[in-house]
């Protein structure tokens, strides 16, 4: 059981202070964050929300508790075949309409160039899927889902609750931007449009989301996993441009409106939720 300890306010400050430690150095050192030596910053900041995550996690619960936490890891049959189905079509679906809209406002078609190297090269799309999961959605879920969203719920509505964790995550990202090499500041740039959408509405709409399935799959963090995991494989393989980005962010949103408004914002659920352990 959860004790009075409880409070996603220090998992936050915990998590933040952990990977910022290591990547406002990095950011600072003005090297491409891809190469070694700086590469071991980028690594050790991400490990910001699965430490702090799994740290109190274990200071709060007894065995049983954190017998519960690895289980929801790892269990798979805590999804249903139709939430199996939301996994793993949302992400796809939600790009294909993007890229149908974005056609019929008369963008081109997409040069799709990642997907086809992978394709031209099969041995690559393992490699390239594991470093998708591991950069992001496994460790990262450890801790958002794992741990900050159930202390969030036991205070809030699950809606309220997403609100908070969403703002938390998009501004985890922030020294990114920074970075010489990555994704956030090769693609982006800090109060561009494509910045407005990606990593202060997207994130907070596909949070909700995130919630939703979460609520509806018995608190399994497996399922955040994936559901992170599948939005971060689209992303890299089709690797959209910037008008069906802004697509792709308006199809997550519409998306999020509708669960609350269908599921209802107290819990995004309209079964109990599953209390903590």
């Amino acid at each position: 059981m959860s004790s009075n300890r409880s409070s996603p306010w220090l998992y936050f400050a915990l998590a933040f202070g952990w990977s910022w430690l290591f990547w406002v150095p990095a950011a600072l050192s003005g090297q491409n964050v891809m190469r070694f030596p700086v590469v071991t910053l980028l690594v050790l900041g991400g490990l910001g929300p699965p430490l702090a995550g799994i740290l109190l996690m274990y200071l709060e619960q007894d065995s049983e508790g954190r017998r519960d936490y690895w289980r929801r890891v790892v269990d798979f049959k805590r999804i249903s075949p139709a939430w199996w189905a939301v996994i793993l079509l949302f992400a796809p679906v939600r790009s294909l309409l993007a890229i149908i809209v974005g056609l019929l406002a008369g963008e081109p078609l997409p040069a799709f160039d990642t997907a086809l190297g992978l394709l031209s090269e099969p041995l690559s799309i393992v490699p390239f899927v594991v470093y998708t999961l591991l950069y992001g959605p496994l460790p990262e879920e450890l801790g958002w889902r794992g741990y900050a969203l159930g202390r969030l719920q036991e205070k809030w509505s699950a809606l309220a609750s997403s609100l908070v964790l969403g703002v938390m995550w998009g501004l985890w990202h922030l020294p990114m931007f920074f970075m010489e090499g990555t994704y956030q500041q090769a693609e982006l740039s800090v109060g561009s449009m494509r910045f407005w959408l990606n990593f202060c509405v997207s994130i907070v709409a596909l949070t909700i989301l995130m919630t939703w399935v979460y609520n509806n799959t018995r608190r399994s963090i497996l399922s955040a996993i994936l559901i992170h995991f599948m939005g971060n494989l689209m992303g890299e393989v089709l690797n959209l441009p910037d008008q069906m980005e802004y697509y792709k962010a308006i199809v997550t949103v519409v998306a999020a409106i509708v669960v609350v408004g269908v599921w209802g914002p107290r819990r995004l659920s309209r079964e109990q939720v599953e209390e903590a352990a």
